[in-house]
C-alpha cells in the first residue's frame, strides 16, 4: 500500500533539506509513496503545526520544526 508523505513548509531552506532527504530515502529505496509539499498556510494551520518543517506521513505527524536522517524517515516509513 502506498503511503502518502506531506512536507509541511513555506518553502524555506530547511523545507526544502527535508524534502530532499525524504525523497532520497524514498528513491534509494525503492518505497511506494506519494510526496506532496504543502506550502499554503491555511494548509499547514489545519494540522496545527506551528514550527515549520513538519513531517506528515498518512495523516500523522512525525517530525516538526528540524530535518531528520534519511535513516529516522526510513525507521518512520518502514512502521
Amino acid at each position: 500500500m502506498s503511503k502518502v508523505i506531506k512536507v509541511l513548509g513555506t518553502g524555506c531552506p530547511k523545507c526544502q533539506s527535508m524534502t530532499s532527504v525524504v525523497k532520497d530515502a524514498i528513491s534509494e529505496n525503492n518505497i511506494d509513496a506519494t510526496l506532496e509539499k504543502v506550502e499554503d498556510i491555511m494548509e499547514i494551520m489545519k494540522y496545527n503545526v506551528m514550527s515549520t518543517p513538519a513531517l506528515v506521513i498518512d495523516d500523522v505527524i512525525t517530525i516538526k520544526g528540524r530535518i531528520p536522517s534519511k535513516d529516522e524517515v526510513l525507521e518512520l516509513l518502514k512502521s
